[in-house]
């Protein structure tokens, strides 16, 4: 057999062994990996490489050990969920680097860390002072997690007492032209509903890269032609305002009129819409 033809045999089928090694492994082998992973995933790559190139004689040889590392790797994760003190061996436990604003030094040298190395990873988080951390751990892969003091963490819905809707994660309905009907049997809506929201957009099917349906069950769309303007959403604003619109008439109502059966029927009613517009406001507000 020809070299070249050799070696493009053999790159084929070591491919397709490491493909199929990664893939038992699972997702941990393309992503963040342990020592054990790193060391492992290291010596399968550098097997297939010299088995593919010819510098191993035998190719069975190079699979029997492909197939050695890669079972030892899939006994070391197995092993990893069914004993904790395995786990802590093998992939290491996190490490507290800063506590109350300051950093531990110790454990930082433990690490292997410098200031500039910590200083960085806070930056990627958007933290750029030391002494605004509450709590800080670096990981058994590497990465950072902290926890700002109380009275630096950004505000939520929740401290505010916010009611905020239901989150539903959108459907892509459209892609580059062609509608997909699995997403949009999943929104509930048909290709009728579909068409007609294109009409009062004022777009056709075909110049529709990306089409969304939101949570509010709204078509949101990107064109192939990005100089014609999409006109924007608005009757959820548009129907709190007239409720709004709506409650401040009754009002009006109730302290202009000098009947008071009809006073209080206005202002009864006032109420009844301002609880209304309450619970909608998450909705509606968008």
């Amino acid at each position: 057999m020809p070299g070249w033809l050799f070696i493009i045999t053999r790159s084929f089928i070591f491919l397709l062994l490491l493909f199929l090694t990664t893939k038992i492994l699972g997702k941990k082998q393309i992503s963040e990996l342990s020592f054990f992973e790193y060391v492992a995933g290291i010596t399968i790559g550098s097997i297939a490489g010299e088995v593919v190139t010819g510098l191993e004689s035998n190719a069975y040889h190079g699979a029997l050990a492909i197939i050695i590392f890669g079972s030892l790797t899939f006994m070391a994760d197995f092993l990893s969920i069914r004993s904790k003190k395995f786990r802590d061996f093998i992939e290491g436990k996190g490490t507290v680097i800063i506590k109350d604003g300051k950093i531990l030094e110790e454990n930082l040298k433990k690490e292997k860390y410098t200031i500039d190395e910590v200083s960085s990873l806070l930056r990627q988080k958007n933290i750029f002072r030391i002494s605004d951390v509450e709590y800080a751990v670096l990981e058994p892969r590497g990465n950072l997690s902290a926890m700002l003091k109380r009275e630096y963490q950004p505000l939520t819905p929740r401290d505010l007492q916010m009611k905020l809707s239901h989150e539903v994660i959108p459907q892509t309905v459209i892609m580059d032209g062609n509608i997909i009907n699995e997403a949009l049997r999943c929104t509930g809506k048909g290709r009728g509903w579909l068409y007609m929201e294109l009409d009062r957009l004022n777009v056709t099917l075909e110049n529709v890269f990306l089409g969304e349906v939101n949570s509010y069950g709204e078509l949101a769309v990107d064109l192939y032609d990005d100089q014609i303007q999409v006109p924007k959403q608005q009757e959820r604003p548009l129907l709190l305002a007239t409720l709004k619109k709506a409650h401040a008439d009754m009002e009006i109502f109730s302290l202009s009129t000098e009947q008071e059966s009809f006073k209080s029927m206005f202002k009864e009613n006032a109420e009844v819409l301002k609880v209304t517009i309450d619970r909608l406001i998450p909705y509606l507000n968008g």
